[in-house]
């Protein structure tokens, strides 16, 4: 007789001890703060919703949209913002994009404000994929599908079958403190203040978290979507020197709600002082409507912050969407 149950079962213990691992079958030891609840969900929808109504103010969100990316010098490392979490990273002679969504829409949300920074066909080679978690605005599967099954995909713990039923031939699960080495560059899943879902029944099963990229003396950090917390002075004793916090700075209203999980706009630049970074790039707001503050506060917040801790106002990089900026000088040409 056919067992539904025993075969979900089977399923995932397979999943869990793929490649020799032994992952639980939970992450939610990890969570920093106890995720809000039914009363705190009831209590927002009765607010009205998660989501800004103004949308007035979306043409003023900057956007310096290329065609392709452009080419970078050796020993440079560049970052474009193609929208919300999505970089491309050009360094070590590589380039990684982070949490790629190229997608007009993703489930739940508003279609997006602003349009890809450049086009996924200008990207070029891609020599890794690296995910912070399986939330919708941060893993699109539409997007993924357009990559080469033979890309590798660098991902949290137990989110790698999700790629494999999918085709892809190079997916490695990595735990936070875990790296993997790509040609000249080495890529370290790093712990975040966050957590994950994708149905109904899956929450915290796949680990969620950031990521460090060093090439040489030159050090990247993606925090993907994060809480503020004690997570960024331990990166920082593990990664000193970092020369690039990509952090995000939206999707923070109503705070008491997403304090826990996102951070306000002076919230990251405390992080980025305590990771010990001298430049902090904005990311996670001007693409999706997923929160209540208006459309422009994170960016305008962010600079104020940044001007009231007394950091140098062009070691802030608040990029346009589809604006390129490399370390180490004058933009890169095109």
């Amino acid at each position: 007789m056919f067992d539904a149950r025993r075969v979900r079962d089977d399923l995932e213990a397979a999943r869990r001890t793929y490649g020799g691992r032994n992952w639980p079958d939970t992450f939610k030891d990890r969570l920093t703060d106890p995720l809000p609840g039914y009363r705190d969900v009831a209590r927002i929808l009765r607010q009205g919703g998660f989501g800004v109504k103004d949308l007035s103010d979306a043409p003023k969100i900057p956007v310096a949209q290329q065609d392709r990316l452009p080419d970078v010098h050796s020993g440079q490392t560049a970052v474009t913002w193609i929208g919300h979490a999505t970089f491309a990273v050009q360094t070590g002679g590589l380039t990684i994009l982070t949490d790629p969504v190229w997608s007009n829409k993703i489930p739940g949300v508003k279609a997006r404000l602003t349009p890809p920074g450049v086009p996924l066909s200008g990207i070029g080679r891609i020599d890794a994929v690296v995910i912070s978690h399986n939330h919708y605005d941060h893993l699109d599967a539409p997007t993924i599908r357009q990559l080469p099954r033979d890309t590798p995909m660098l991902v949290p713990a137990m989110l790698g079958a999700w790629f494999r039923r999918r085709d892809f031939t190079r997916v490695v699960e990595l735990d936070w403190w875990e790296s993997v080495r790509l040609g000249d560059v080495e890529l370290e899943f790093v712990p975040s203040h966050h957590w994950s879902r994708r149905s109904l029944t899956d929450t915290c099963k796949t680990l969620w978290g950031g990521w460090v990229f060093t090439s040489g003396d030159t050090k990247v950090y993606f925090a993907g979507d994060t809480g503020y917390g004690r997570w960024f002075a331990d990166i920082a004793s593990h990664h000193p020197g970092i020369d690039l916090a990509l952090l995000p700075v939206g999707a923070y209203e109503p705070n008491w709600f997403m304090k826990p999980v996102h951070m306000s706009p002076p919230e990251a630049v405390r992080a980025c002082a305590d990771l010990g970074a001298r430049r902090m790039a904005t990311m996670h707001w001007g693409t999706f409507v997923l929160s209540a503050e208006p459309l422009l506060d994170p960016a305008r917040k962010a600079a104020t912050a940044w001007a009231q801790a007394g950091r140098d106002r062009a070691d802030l990089w608040d990029l346009a969407v589809g604006e390129t900026r490399a370390t180490g000088g004058s933009p890169p040409p095109r």
